[in-house]
């Protein structure tokens, strides 16, 4: 078939005017089925709507659906595990939950798998950030004043959190390790119930996501002493400072991201990466992720496979040394 220059002309003007991300899926050839994204998370938690939200703005990108399936259980080793057996085709893709995705075949430690090793980095999409909350019963004011407390009661101070080996708990063990402090953990069943053991006195210091605890710093009911990230969050609590302007490294924060089977094409990540970075910095996806608590962070492929290495060497050490068990 022979086209005339006017109907050549056309054809590459209307190429021309095809989204960057369609060029991109046409050239692959991918997708041309539907996606699986797999989430280690029950549904309607933070998680499974970042998840959702990213799995709409891919479906609407590639032109083929991109669907949330959750495996919740084994603290997120079920769905990791469902992913590292996966064919690596890009067809199953992982919500990766940091440090849970890596902690948590340290923790049960029965699994055969590691998310460095065996899971593909592929884009970033945010952080959650915490922040370290006291009952305002509680005499310190500032984390050197709640340190020294600590030093001078040991073993007095109970922490809340959410469960053995999920951030809350994790976040309070890092403070421990690196402050040299002792105090006892409280699990809870559920966020809610850990909160209300810090409201209630039965607590003294919760490690808490800033979305959950910040109704309550601005009500009085909770004093936040210091967000756990490396750097200040002034604009959603301004004049707190970070942990690690006292406790030097300390750094922590939830982080989320999309992984692939090892061996997935490079091309296919590199497209995903792609089209998962202009989601995060679209203004309206960017808006209801904010609106969950979330940080946008673009990293390429590299940069998160870095992170997920960092990730797993620290909290493989908190884990040791506080020689924490899976429940």
């Amino acid at each position: 078939m022979q086209f005339s220059r006017r109907k050549f002309l056309h054809l590459a003007a209307g190429i021309a005017a095809v989204p960057t991300m369609s060029r991109i899926a046409l050239a692959l050839d991918y997708p041309i089925r539907p996606v699986r994204i797999i989430v280690g998370f029950a549904p309607g938690g933070a998680p499974d709507i970042v998840a959702r939200v990213i799995g709409e703005w891919l479906s609407k990108r590639f032109g083929q659906p991109f669907v949330v399936e959750n495996r919740p259980g084994a603290g997120t080793n079920l769905a990791t595990e469902a992913v590292v057996r996966a064919a690596p085709d890009g067809y199953t893709l992982l919500l990766i939950a940091l440090p849970g995705s890596v902690s948590s075949p340290i923790l049960y430690g029965n699994s055969d798998f590691d998310v460095a090793r065996d899971i593909a980095a592929v884009a970033s999409i945010n952080t959650n950030p915490f922040v370290m909350v006291v009952n305002p019963s509680f005499p310190a004011k500032t984390v050197p004043e709640f340190i020294a407390f600590a030093k001078t009661s040991p073993g007095k101070i109970n922490i809340a959190s959410t469960g053995t080996g999920n951030l809350t708990y994790l976040s309070a063990e890092l403070f421990k390790m690196m402050a040299h402090v002792d105090m006892v953990q409280v699990p809870s069943r559920s966020e809610a119930q850990a909160q209300t053991d810090l409201l209630s006195g039965r607590a003294q210091v919760l490690f808490d996501p800033v979305i959950t605890s910040l109704e309550y710093i601005r009500t009085g009911k909770l004093r936040a002493l210091a967000v756990t990230g490396g750097k200040r969050l002034d604009e959603l609590l301004p004049n707190v400072p970070s942990i690690g302007e006292f406790v030097p490294g300390y750094d922590v924060d939830g982080f989320l991201g999309i992984g692939a089977p090892k061996g997935t094409p490079t091309n296919i990540i590199a497209a995903l990466n792609q089209a998962i970075s202009a989601a995060v910095t679209d203004p309206k996806i960017n808006k209801r992720l904010t609106d969950l608590g979330c940080v946008q962070v673009t990293m390429t492929s590299a940069e998160f496979h870095k992170r997920i290495v960092d990730e797993t060497e620290k909290w493989t050490k908190v884990i040791k040394f506080a020689n924490i068990k899976a429940e």
